[in-house]
């Protein structure tokens, strides 16, 4: 009986993880957004985008933009 009931929480939670979409980081937060009714878009999708980059909604209209350093950046 023990058994069947950690196979059934082992199911329950890989049901319940998500899946990743294609790409390790999502697209930055758009604070606000352009007046214009339908703002041209340079993207559509990810696989519109060049390598490594992601389509994703920005000021106005969506386009490619690469992944943030998450180092930062020192001058010395």
């Amino acid at each position: 009986m023990k058994s069947v009931a950690a196979l059934l929480l082992v199911g329950m939670l890989i049901l319940g993880t998500e899946l990743p979409a294609g790409s390790a980081w999502s697209c930055p937060p758009v604070r606000y957004r352009c007046m214009m009714q339908n703002p041209p878009n340079a993207c559509y999708a990810d696989w519109h985008c060049p390598r490594r980059k992601k389509c994703c909604p920005s000021f106005c209209g969506r386009r490619c933009l690469s992944r943030s350093s998450s180092l930062p950046f020192i001058s010395v």
